[in-house]
């Protein structure tokens, strides 16, 4: 098939790609700026903003199905920027698709978008969206979401994946943080006792992505659906980051703060960065102190039901190849 992937460069996107290169797909990306490794594998790329109708006309046309995994992630920034590449960079994708025929479209969701500030244990798709939100990403992601679900019909099938915290090889999120923060030794665990959390290592995310784009047609079963992606294997937070650290060749942090000193910190700290305008990412937010502390694991029955979901690689054997990676790339 020929295949337009948003955000081609990136950690998920990028493993989409690497996914669909050897299996003879052609392949297109669409992303702000040029990747080398992308050339180097025969695929054609096109740059752009995601609000940019035209480009991503461009990009879609010839198509016959689009994976958007672009998306403006993080917990801090102005509303209006979240909100230009998350909801109207989702609309004018879905413009492109109408426009020029694509007849399928995967979009990479978030678990955050039925986050609430409780525990969420074991939860399925049919929890809600909460009535108030902790942060711009969330919000403008379910507000993308709805309209991806709203875009479904005969003409353009679509489906949501929600993968939760996607980790492994490449990763330029998730583990440079954390390796970042142990070695400066700002990393503290922020954690209530019995939580856990859910977490998929990258080729379990990329792979969902295929399977949900083989079964996707008008009418099927996964059609108009989210998707909850995950290994399956909860664990506690302290537990998965010093997992990492441990793959890193780092020693294990220790050190705790409480989650309401780091709820108050996040407050303080959401305050004097707005007051000084500062762009940069603050250490804490309200929004992150209620992420670390609570529970998030998610039932994937629907996901193994529907699209064949099995996460193949087990946290464990993925853990290794982080190492792997770690060692040859030197921490990058």
């Amino acid at each position: 098939m020929k295949a337009l992937v948003t955000g081609g460069g990136g950690f998920l996107g990028g493993a989409i790609v690497r996914m669909l290169v050897p299996r003879g797909d052609t392949v297109r990306t669409f992303s702000r700026g040029a990747y080398p490794w992308l050339a180097a594998l025969g695929v054609e790329q096109v740059r752009g903003e995601l609000d940019d109708a035209a480009a991503l006309q461009r990009a879609a046309r010839g198509c016959e199905i689009v994976f958007h995994t672009a998306a403006k992630p993080g917990i801090w920034g102005p509303y209006a920027e979240y909100h230009r590449v998350n909801v109207t960079g989702t609309e004018r994708v879905l413009e492109a698709c109408r426009s020029e025929g694509v007849r399928k479209l995967v979009f990479t969701g978030s678990p955050s978008v039925t986050f609430d500030g409780r525990d969420q244990c074991g939860v399925d798709e049919s929890a809600p969206y909460p009535s108030r939100w902790l942060a711009h990403y969330p919000h403008t992601k379910a507000l993308a979401e709805q309209r991806v679900f709203a875009a479904n019909g005969p003409d353009l099938a679509t489906v949501s994946l929600r993968p939760h915290l996607i980790w492994g090889p490449r990763d330029n999120h998730l583990v440079p943080r954390i390796v970042a923060r142990a070695k400066a030794g700002s990393l503290r665990i922020v954690e209530t006792p019995g939580t856990k959390v859910d977490s998929v290592y990258i080729d379990n995310a990329a792979e969902a992505h295929l399977l949900a784009a083989e079964r996707l047609e008008p009418g099927a079963a996964c059609a108009g659906q989210a998707y909850f992606i995950s290994n399956g294997e909860a664990l506690p937070m302290s537990e998965l980051i010093n997992a990492i650290l441990a793959a890193a060749g780092l020693p294990p942090v220790s050190r705790r703060v409480s989650p309401g000193m780091a709820y108050a910190a996040g407050a303080i700290c959401e305050a004097w960065y707005g007051l000084r305008g500062k762009k940069e990412e603050p250490p804490m937010t309200r929004f992150l102190a209620r992420q670390l502390s609570t529970s998030h694991w998610f039932n994937i029955a629907r996901a193994q039901r529907d699209l064949g979901y099995v996460p193949r690689v087990r946290i464990a054997e993925g853990l290794q190849l982080l190492r792997a990676w770690l060692a040859e790339a030197g921490d990058a």
